[in-house]
């Protein structure tokens, strides 16, 4: 018995040894690091604007274990638009959170933002338009000229506004802009209380649900092509100390996204077990039309890469615009050492 006594102490003493050995150790910032910690790494993630069909990948990339895997617990809110984003991850309010990243090179351009950096590519192409439903006299960008127009007033539609209007030959000083936000723009054109909201072409399945009447959409694409859409975006703090987190987390939110486009309804389908006023018809419809953004095209083979000539051509036809300041380089507003590989 004394003997058998011993063997059980043995056994379980280097059990023991095993198990704090193996929680030793520095933080090795790899995924397989991550997903074996005990303790996983709080992040507080903003969609792009509200929660939509568009922004859904983050929700299923939390509910596939996407997230888990990489060492995440991960808290979404909904995002107001470009502007309130970057002020949210810059202040340190959230870590991550997808902006246009024309927004957001109008905003650093103009000294209303800085300290933050893109690392990855949502949306090849600018999904940026005016939407507004037929019935309005609404069919080109001239018919805009006297109407009313609602979007937050930190919106990437709003702040480019002008630039569109200039290139599409019409005079943005005879539009009226009213503010909203996320939650109450479809139904504030939906009441008739505004002729226009800014929205992503991406959403037209979402305002023909909430007004019952079919959409008109002016893509900015039309008029300014060559412009990326959405970016993800961390503070350049965050970027500098902790470059192997944003990979993770990057990696993660990536494949959240690649799963959504492939899989529409069931990403719709967990949308709504996390936001009870989802429309899943809706928002499967937004994630499908999206599909063809996201596709990277001449940047390479593999979602969310971003490609340093494209961007420098979009800041060229801003300054040629006079939208951004002579001098800015791409390398200022992305950290091309975190953005994912063609």
């Amino acid at each position: 018995m004394n003997r058998l006594a011993r063997t059980v102490a043995a056994v379980a003493l280097t059990t023991l040894l095993a198990l704090v050995s193996g929680c030793g150790g520095s933080d090795s910032g790899t995924a397989a690091a991550g997903a074996e910690s005990t303790t996983l790494e709080k992040v507080t993630y903003l969609t792009s604007f509200g929660n939509f069909g568009r922004d859904a990948y983050a929700w299923v990339a939390k509910d596939k274990g996407f997230f888990k895997e990489a060492g995440f617990d991960v808290e979404i809110k909904p995002g107001q638009g470009t502007g309130g984003v970057i002020a949210a991850v810059v202040s340190g309010q959230a870590q991550f959170g997808p902006i246009d990243l024309t927004g957001g090179l109008l905003q650093m351009g103009g000294g209303q933002a800085k300290d933050f950096v893109a690392v990855a590519a949502i949306q090849q192409r600018t999904m940026a338009a005016i939407a507004t439903t037929e019935g309005k006299g609404i069919a080109a960008p001239k018919d805009l000229e006297g109407k009313r127009l609602a979007d937050t007033p930190g919106s990437v539609v709003r702040n480019l506004f002008p630039t569109y209007a200039r290139l599409a030959g019409m005079d943005a000083g005879k539009v009226t802009w009213v503010n909203g936000d996320a939650q109450t723009l479809m139904g504030t054109l939906a009441s008739g209380s505004v002729d226009g909201i800014g929205q992503f072409v991406v959403g037209k399945p979402t305002v023909e649900a909430v007004t019952k009447k079919k959409a008109v959409l002016l893509p900015y694409s039309d008029v300014i092509p060559d412009l990326y859409g959405n970016v993800l975006i961390t503070s350049t703090k965050t970027a500098e100390q902790k470059p192997e987190t944003v990979k993770r987390f990057t990696t993660a939110l990536l494949k959240g996204l690649e799963y959504s486009l492939a899989n529409s309804k069931e990403a719709a389908e967990i949308l709504k077990r996390n936001v009870d006023a989802t429309n899943p018809a809706a928002a499967a419809a937004e994630l499908d039309l999206m599909a063809a953004y996201v596709a990277p095209g001449g940047s390479g083979s593999a979602i969310g890469t971003l490609d340093s000539g494209r961007v420098a051509k979009s800041i060229a036809i801003l300054q040629d615009a006079g939208a951004l300041p002579q001098g800015m380089t791409p390398e200022q507003i992305i950290d091309f050492d975190l953005v994912p590989k063609a």
